[in-house]
């Protein structure tokens, strides 16, 4: 092999590598929490979804979204299960953390999922916070979405008591980001009322589902529509609380 075709070989490997685009990492948003949060299955014929199941289509392409939110768990149960754990393993320095419970902590009749909002709720999300930062990934704390209740003077009624100023009182002493989830879709709900907010949530005529043929009418979880506001507030909240990832949002005004 001549010496004059390695160095033109050499230069023209040299100019390719130099034209190439180089492909800044991803940045990993982890998400936390429960069924308001989680991907629903067979979206084909599913009416439901969880915001988080959403968020990525808010996102460019320099993010990967790994939802581990579950239906049905709370801050305990989650834990005890060994998901934060599994979490844990995948977290890498500068992934971020978007935790949201609350629905499933209340449940003071299941000693499997209640976590008193002063103690247990507190100390859980406190661990989620810590374990986070100990992996120098960036906690980011959500309080609850707020449920379709309404009363019969058409008046939106609060249905979480103390969890989410646990949350925001957590998020001020320990200086994590916060994003008012409950607040914002409290806005959201209040300002659709009493008919129009029942699009936002799995509110299915008889004979209009294949999943649901007796119809379903659920103040609690979202539909399409539902989810996508949702995520859309998420998204937005977080080009102000983390710009890490904030700056990779798309599509939200």
């Amino acid at each position: 092999m001549s010496t004059v075709w390695r160095a033109t070989t050499s230069a023209l490997v040299a100019s390719a590598l130099l034209a190439w685009p180089l492909q800044a990492p991803a940045t990993h948003v982890h998400l936390i929490g429960d069924s308001t949060m989680a991907d629903k299955p067979t979206p084909a014929t599913n009416p439901e979804r969880g915001w988080g199941q959403l968020l990525p289509r808010f996102f460019d392409e320099h993010v990967v979204v790994r939802n581990h939110a579950v239906n049905g768990r709370s801050t305990k149960s989650f834990i005890d299960e060994g998901r934060w754990t599994a979490v844990l393993s995948e977290l890498a320095a500068g992934d971020v953390v978007l935790i949201e419970f609350g629905h499933n902590d209340e449940k003071a009749d299941d000693s499997t999922r209640y976590a008193a909002p002063h103690t247990d709720y507190r100390k859980n999300l406190e661990r989620f916070v810590n374990d986070a930062r100990a992996k120098r990934a960036i906690p980011i704390l959500f309080t609850p979405i707020v449920r379709r209740k309404f009363d019969s003077s058409g008046v939106l009624q609060d249905t979480h008591g103390d969890y989410p100023a646990v949350v925001r009182e957590l998020a001020k002493t320990l200086h994590v980001p916060l994003i008012d989830l409950l607040a914002m879709t409290d806005t959201l709900v209040r300002g659709a009322g009493p008919e129009e907010s029942k699009r936002l949530y799995v509110w299915v005529a008889p004979h209009t589902s294949a999943m649901y043929p007796e119809g379903r009418e659920d103040d609690t979880h979202l539909s399409v529509a539902g989810a996508t506001a949702v995520a859309r507030l998420a998204a937005r909240s977080l080009k102000a609380a983390a710009p890490t990832v904030g700056r990779f949002v798309i599509g939200v005004n």
